[in-house]
């Protein structure tokens, strides 16, 4: 038997969203230095994508009380990295019901961005359709990222699925909003996805949280199962306890195309110093919501109070009326 990191699969892609998803723990407030710094590791790592940030309402969130990247405005983002010339494609989240998209969406002959991906709960799978339509008309790539799957129950994926299927969307993403995944249930996830994915050409996902320290295990049984788009975040920075961190799959992986380098070179000048400013990883609050396949924002709040260490009165409060 040939050891599975002896052959890489060509189709895989990896995406990055170190800026996105790590600007979740500060608001998105970073300098233009960080920010070059990240894009220029992908570059030199050959990652496939880097998601920049958001392209979020200005109405709700305020250009004076969040950074350039939870808008992702055009001059902003040339400010960084000009017109992109690389091969690395850059990517923005769109979220329904956050995104004034009709208009601030911008036709893909305007931007330097090149894949969208629509997030959206349940609910909103009408209004995320009508998103992923426009973005692809607009002649972008697009992912649809179905948040909070683990809350949901299956029939209700089935419908959502279905609605997807019959989109232009490019990619389904299983996404591991909680961190509350094991290897079965990501198996039977990107199973279910590529069922409905296969007929129409579309590609599957993978988006892991670290909550239990499994984003990188569920992050390999994802593509071990058939996912062909994979997120990564450098030294796993993320909301809360963070993501798949992306030295340890592009170490998996062993695609010559990769350089794993610049990214421990970003993590030792860039992000180090960044983790003595603001927290993130699988700290046991996160433990505790993961297992309990609840929203971090309790365990977030209580990392930032004066009872960050008390455990046992955190877990005694989430479980009071388990």
């Amino acid at each position: 038997m040939t050891a599975p990191w002896i052959t890489y699969r060509p189709a895989l892609k990896v995406l990055d969203c170190t800026i996105r998803d790590g600007g979740l723990v500060n608001d998105h407030l970073f300098d233009d230095g960080f920010v070059r710094a990240v894009y220029m590791a992908c570059v030199e790592a050959g990652i496939d994508y880097m998601e920049i940030g958001y392209k979020a309402d200005k109405k709700m969130f305020a250009r004076d009380k969040f950074g350039a990247w939870k808008h992702c405005d055009e001059d902003d983002l040339r400010r960084i990295v000009g017109e992109n010339p690389s091969d690395l494609k850059l990517s923005a989240m769109i979220d329904a019901g956050k995104t004034d998209w009709r208009h601030d969406v911008l036709p893909k002959d305007q931007s330097v961005l090149s894949l969208l991906r629509v997030a959206f709960y349940a609910p909103q799978v009408s209004e995320a359709a009508d998103m992923i339509k426009d973005a692809k008309d607009k002649g972008y790539e697009v992912s649809a990222n179905l948040m909070a799957v683990t809350t949901a129950k299956e029939q209700e994926i089935d419908q959502v699925l279905e609605v997807l299927a019959t989109t232009p969307a490019d990619v389904i993403v299983v996404v591991d909003s909680y961190g509350s995944m094991y290897a079965e249930t990501v198996e039977l996830l990107v199973k279910k996805y590529l069922q409905y994915a296969k007929d129409t050409g579309k590609e599957v996902g993978m988006h892991a949280h670290n909550n239990q320290q499994l984003a990188f295990a569920n992050t390999i049984e994802a593509i071990i199962h058939g996912a062909n788009r994979v997120d990564a975040s450098m030294m796993g920075l993320g909301r809360g306890a963070g993501n798949c961190p992306m030295e340890l799959l592009i170490g998996f992986l062993r695609n010559p195309k990769f350089r794993i380098r610049p990214i421990w070179r970003v993590i030792q000048d860039h992000l180090l110093p960044l983790s003595q400013k603001v927290e993130w990883g699988p700290y046991p609050q996160y433990n505790v919501t993961g297992q309990l396949n609840e929203h971090p924002r309790t365990a977030i709040q209580a990392r930032s109070g004066e009872k960050r260490d008390c455990y046992v009165d955190f877990y005694d409060r989430l479980t009071s009326d388990v």
